[in-house]
């Protein structure tokens, strides 16, 4: 599974699609998913798990927000389990890789607004997601989709059931080609 997440990604073929059916609000997103274990330090014996940095970036109206998150992808029975951690502090600009300063693992805090998502294989496709609430009237749904082809992704704020942030088609990523001479990001799954 985290082979066909990692890497870099856009959805710059819907974007175009969109805006020529005059949906200027969609915006246009950009992925770029990296493992990064090697950025934890004091790994418990025999670890399996797979942390990755998502670092997505969303332009719409002319601007572009910085989303950064840290996961953490483990086996769990026939699937793969998503667990959000909270990120490392850092002042100043949103956490990228390069960014990303080393840090013990005995320092990471699990999300605790975040309800870890499950993800299993039906068809050839990887698809799961959750349900969280962040406070009392603040509802996160995600709901994802990951074949060699796309990764599909729908995520939805509601605040008192109305919707705040989210899109009614779910965001298409494509990956991008690989810079020249750049080996692609891999990882286990």
């Amino acid at each position: 599974m985290l082979a066909l997440l990692c890497g870099e990604f856009d959805n710059a073929e819907q974007y175009r699609r969109m805006q020529e059916q005059g949906e200027t609000a969609f915006p246009f997103a950009e992925h770029r998913n990296t493992p990064c274990n090697d950025k934890i330090r004091g790994l418990p014996e025999g670890f399996s798990g797979v942390f990755v940095l998502e670092e997505s970036y969303y332009t719409a109206g002319g601007k572009t927000h910085a989303s950064p998150h840290l996961f953490l992808f483990t086996e769990e029975g026939d699937g793969v389990r998503l667990d959000s951690y909270e990120l490392p502090a850092k002042a100043g600009e949103p956490l990228t890789y390069a960014s990303f300063e080393p840090v013990g693992f005995a320092a990471l805090r699990v999300s605790a607004k975040f309800t870890p998502a499950v993800y299993r294989l039906r068809d050839g496709v990887w698809e799961g997601g959750s349900v969280s609430m962040f406070s009392p009237v603040l509802k996160f749904t995600l709901f994802e989709r990951f074949s060699p082809e796309v990764l599909e992704v729908q995520e939805t704020m509601e605040v008192n059931g109305r919707r705040t942030f989210g899109y009614d088609e779910p965001i298409l990523y494509r990956r991008r080609a690989p810079e020249a001479g750049k080996p692609r990001e891999t990882a286990e799954f």
